[in-house]
């Protein structure tokens, strides 16, 4: 017993580190190994302490969830939706105290919001925030969440508030890893927490940001700063925006930054949150039926809008899966016309009761993808949406696979082999420059080409007989397909258009194969032993291989001359360093500033740890700079950096002005053609 007490104190110091740290202080092989013994003495004592890590699993799925109710109910915020709304906040309160007193300035963080009771030390519930005085229990979900610790030093009961978030990486990395993507990263990290089977929200990897406490007995705060420096020293995340203001228009500055930033963040946010400070005034302050006076949401920018659901049209992917595709009355939406959305499924369509004539929800899924997330209201000509029988271009009847509907006509459906031509000469692909969606359609109308290997014996006198082209343009597609032949590994296996297989898992897979006969003998342990990799993306890869068909597909690029050739590592003055950029920059973007330190031999880290050799930062640079300070790790500012690229930095600064521009014009056009092909394409 004295034993699994030690393991669980120094497995959840451990975690500690790794987890809200960033900055582990032992090998993921020695956290394993105290691990294991952890889970055999538990087994051989047959009990679980309650603070074990080994409850962060997950349990057996529950039939329903039962009621929570809150010691101390969760108001929700006031909201101020312009700068006029929220100078009217400050002059309220200004008035009604009798000076502007200082305001603790947070993101808003869009997720779902959790209460968390700890009694005795340890965390003995957790609920949604329900209606503000009941909520649902939701424990053993939020056991799950690693940044939640399930035991704290205070001994006293305590209710803390926070936000159950899913990171965007986190969101990426899960989107790889399994069949069915998940659209935005809110609505994954709300379902993942009202999911009834644990497992199934463990498989999320879902963070939680702390950010007050509700009810509590035994301590005493007396500000806003006391609460956020009792819940870091508690072992809570917690964000790294935080500031004290006491002006409206240092307020409305420090807004812009956020505003200007928010896009850079691994999370989501949809404003900032401005309480009074000093606990005291709180309570003079009181309270309406609905909100706190003391507090209030300033939202930025609506990305949020209502339009008619006109039409619902279906379209196949280079997979075969035929995907909905939303026909909207045109709207403005953050600077651009939006006409088409996306739908997830028919199962998703009939949960939100989603009908064409009815008017919906709409909003820009990370800034680029439009998506119907709901009814707002229907009319007396709504009509039922109706999943196709028949593939709506070739006429095979579908398949149905789980919410999915597919055409397994693979030899002829237009759309299916139209998209995997453009796929695989796709500039991430085979590279084939000039063989656009349009040239693919003439490929497989007029010449008959039905499979990707059939480019290669193509000719020029081919070429001349289609619509649009004259001696230049086909002898340069020609010389594009023949530079072509000369790839690598991981272009070619992009260009194969393998199942939940993209860019980054290529790279992986020729990292760690080499070469394209060792990936054709390889077992799904050994794919599977590859980070990030899971048993979904294995088994892709070895059906994929085992396939009659794309064996012969693979032998015929062969024989058409492909040659695989070894990928060349950059090298440079940056060989083998490890930089990560943290801050605004004002001369170049991140982007562009990823790509060049890569080029010259480094690689690029999203946090700070042991393993980094540079730290580059900007203004705001925050928690990084700070963590890298207190490592002794290379800091230099974008000036510095700047000079130590001396060489590239025109370009770099050219990259970054000729962004601004094209950001610009995008932002004046029309956006409303999409690609009916490859933009939803489940992969």
């Amino acid at each position: 017993m004295n034993r699994m007490k030690e393991l669980v104190e120094i497995l959840n110091r451990y975690a500690y580190e790794y987890y809200v740290l960033d900055n582990p202080s032992v090998s993921d092989a020695e956290f394993d190994k105290l691990y294991d013994e952890l889970v055999l003495l538990e087994k051989a004592e047959g009990m679980v302490l309650p603070d074990s890590p080994t409850q962060r699993v997950g349990g057996s799925p529950l039939s329903g969830f039962t009621q929570h109710k809150h010691r101390q109910r969760l108001y929700s915020l006031d909201k101020a939706q312009s700068l006029d709304e929220l100078e009217a906040f400050f002059t309220r309160i200004e008035k009604e105290v009798g000076y502007l007193p200082k305001f603790a300035l947070e993101h808003k963080y869009d997720g779902l919001t959790i209460s968390l009771t700890y009694e005795n030390g340890f965390l003995v519930s957790a609920a949604t925030r329900g209606n503000g005085q009941v909520g649902e229990d939701v424990t053993n979900q939020i056991k799950t969440i690693k940044t939640i610790p399930l035991s704290i030093k205070f001994k006293g009961v305590i209710e803390i508030q926070g936000e159950g978030i899913m990171k965007l990486s986190s969101l990426e990395l899960y989107n790889k890893t399994y069949n069915e993507p998940l659209k935005n990263a809110r609505n994954a990290a709300a379902g993942a927490i009202r999911n009834l089977d644990p497992k199934e929200t463990a498989k999320r990897n879902l963070d939680f940001f702390a950010y007050n406490v509700g009810y509590y007995d035994g301590i005493k705060f007396e500000t806003q700063e006391d609460i956020r420096n009792f819940l870091i020293k508690e072992g809570f995340l917690v964000g790294n925006e935080f500031s004290l203001v006491d002006d409206i228009e240092i307020a409305e500055q420090k807004l812009d930054k956020i505003d200007m930033s928010k896009d850079g963040l691994d999370f989501l946010i949809d404003g900032a949150v401005f309480k009074v400070n000093d606990l005291n005034l709180r309570e003079m302050l009181g309270y309406t039926q609905k909100f706190p006076k003391w507090a209030i949401a300033y939202k930025f920018k609506a990305e949020e809008v209502v339009t008619v659901l006109k039409e619902v049209v279906w379209q196949v992917s280079r997979t075969g899966k035929i995907n909905p595709l939303a026909i909207l009355e045109p709207v403005e939406l953050a600077g651009a016309t939006i006409r088409r959305a996306t739908l997830n499924n028919i199962d998703d369509i009939r949960k939100k009761e989603i009908k064409i004539g009815s008017s919906v929800i709409l909003r820009r899924s990370n800034d680029v993808i439009p998506e119907i997330l709901g009814v707002h209201s229907h009319s007396k000509d709504s009509k039922s949406i109706d999943p196709p029988a028949f593939c709506p271009s070739c006429g095979t009847p579908v398949r149905r696979e789980g919410a999915f509907y597919f055409c397994d006509n693979t030899q002829a459906c237009a759309p299916i082999i139209i998209d995997k031509i453009v796929h695989f000469a796709s500039k991430e692909g085979m590279d084939i420059e000039g063989l656009s969606e349009k040239t693919a359609e003439q490929l497989f109308n007029d010449f008959k080409i039905n499979r990707v290997d059939k480019i290669y014996e193509l000719t020029k006198e081919k070429l001349l007989t289609l619509e649009g082209f004259r001696d230049k343009k086909a002898q340069n597609l020609i010389d594009a397909i023949e530079k072509s032949k000369h790839t690598t590994l991981a272009r070619l296996i992009y260009a194969l258009g393998i199942p939940t297989i993209g860019l980054k898992a290529s790279g992986e897979l020729e990292k760690t194969f080499v070469t394209l006969d060792n990936l054709l003998i390889a077992t799904e342990e050994q794919i599977q032993s590859i980070p990030d990799f899971g048993q979904i993306m294995a088994s892709s890869v070895i059906s994929f291989f085992n396939d009659e068909e794309n064996k012969n597909l693979i032998k015929s690029l062969l024989n058409h001359g492909i040659v695989i050739k070894k990928t060349e590592t950059p090298s440079g003055k940056l060989t083998g360093k490890v930089v990560v950029f943290t801050g605004s920059m004002k001369h170049f973007s991140r982007g562009e500033a990823t790509k060049l330190v890569k080029s010259l031999g480094a690689e690029v880290a999203s946090s700070v740890s042991k393993n980094v050799n540079l730290v580059v930062y900007g203004e705001d640079a925050g928690s990084k700079f700070e963590k890298a300070k207190s490592l002794g790790i290379e800091l230099i500012d974008e000036t510095s950096f700047l000079d130590l690229v001396s060489d590239k930095k025109d370009e770099l600064i050219s990259a970054n002005t000729d962004a601004i521009k094209i950001e610009e014009n995008i932002s004046n056009k029309e956006v409303s053609e999409f690609s009916q092909l490859s933009f939803f394409d489940e992969f």
